[in-house]
């Protein structure tokens, strides 16, 4: 069964962040900063990364993270690839808005890390990379990028691609009630054609993923792909969550 590899201290996950930081992440989401809820809802993710990793009183190293900022440049905010405990102790960096949305540099950067990292990925889950942004990039294309880290396979299954696009122009629905709401499905109608660009980069959600959000009290159909709407703080948290849903031991 695909996706069913445990994380543990022997065979962690990997999860590359990469976090759009251009000016407009500074404008307001409900009675907060963009800015400052994704990064409330990145430590809430790596608070339950945590939990999960922790045996008695000791953190096992049962993920390893990177995080990457990007903007008109990509700042590598952990200095490289660390453990869950080294990452607790460090906290979450703080995210300084800049200016453009240079995706396609971010998704090459992360192609770099999994390069590097792929001889030890072998016998652990696929990895996943997590790329949140609240709006269209300037630059290059990132899709033939992203397709291309899609692509990749381990025994477990391909690299995983997850999107949360902060906008309120994606769904022509609202959502009226994020926990029994089933996902974006392949053919759930988006109002953009960036929406659309986003969902054909994200990976479809695996059951072990699935069953995860189901225990945390999310109804994700079975069908949906890793593309999570941020109209609200709720939904962005939501989206942080799936990026921690790797089964544990």
């Amino acid at each position: 069964m695909p996706y069913s590899i445990l994380a543990t201290a022997k065979t962690p996950a990997l999860i590359i962040y990469l976090l759009d930081v251009s000016a407009s992440m500074t404008q307001p989401l409900g009675n907060k900063r963009r800015i400052d809820i994704v990064t409330e809802a990145l430590t809430t993710a790596l608070r339950q990364m945590v939990f999960r990793s922790t045996k008695g009183v000791r953190i096992s190293p049962r993920y390893r993270i990177a995080m990457l900022a990007y903007s008109d440049h990509v700042y590598d905010l952990l200095d490289g690839v660390k453990s869950v405990d080294q990452v607790a102790g460090l906290g979450v960096p703080e995210l300084s808005p800049l200016r453009t949305t240079e995706t396609a540099k971010a998704f090459s950067q992360a192609e770099k890390l999994l390069q590097a990292e792929w001889p030890s990925l072998q016998n652990g889950p696929a990895p996943l990379i997590c790329h949140m942004t609240d709006g269209e990039f300037t630059g290059p294309d990132p899709q033939p990028i992203a397709h291309r880290i899609m692509q990749r396979s381990l025994p477990d299954g391909n690299v995983l691609v997850e999107n949360i696009f902060i906008s309120d122009k994606i769904l022509s629905q609202p959502i009226k009630d994020v926990s029994t709401w089933p996902g974006i499905l392949p053919h759930t109608p988006l109002n953009s054609d960036y929406a659309a660009k986003l969902r054909s980069m994200s990976s479809p959600i695996p059951d072990s993923y699935r069953e995860m959000m189901l225990e945390n009290s999310y109804r994700i159909g079975a069908e949906a792909v890793m593309l999570l709407p941020g109209v609200n703080s709720e939904l962005v948290a939501m989206g942080f969550q799936m990026s921690a849903a790797t089964p544990t031991r």
